[in-house]
């Protein structure tokens, strides 16, 4: 059975820190892209970060770029998005997706509609 479970969340500041995990199981973690998506309330889901299976290559969405990283740990069936210099728009919920990889660039799989299995959502949510 598929599972993806986000854990790292919590109350944010503007110009703060947080680093969110996702813990991967029941698959080939190895073999399948993963990604980062947020939904503010009202919202879309979006895009923030996705990374492949094969090469490592990393896509970012333009919102967050220079102040997300995203990261694997094949061994430890986890990726990792530590966030840096928050903004208002970041608190979300972060959803963590993935799906088998396909021969496509990266940018083209940081979309909601090619992830197969999600996670159940970790609340990044603003510190007033």
């Amino acid at each position: 059975q598929v599972q993806l479970v986000e854990s790292g969340g919590g109350l944010v500041q503007p110009g703060g820190s947080l680093r969110l995990s996702c813990a991967a199981s029941g698959f080939t973690f190895h073999y399948y892209t993963i990604g980062w998506f947020r939904q503010a309330p009202g919202k879309e889901r979006e895009g923030v970060s996705c990374i492949s299976s094969s090469d490592g290559s990393t896509y970012y969405a333009d919102s967050v770029k220079g102040r997300f990283t995203i990261t694997r740990d094949n061994a430890k069936n986890t990726v990792y998005l530590p966030m840096n210099s928050l903004k208002p728009r970041d608190p979300s919920v972060y959803y963590c997706a993935a799906e088998p990889s396909r021969v496509a660039p990266i940018e083209a799989l940081c979309v909601r509609t090619a992830y197969d299995y999600w996670g159940q959502g970790t609340q990044v949510p603003l510190s007033s």
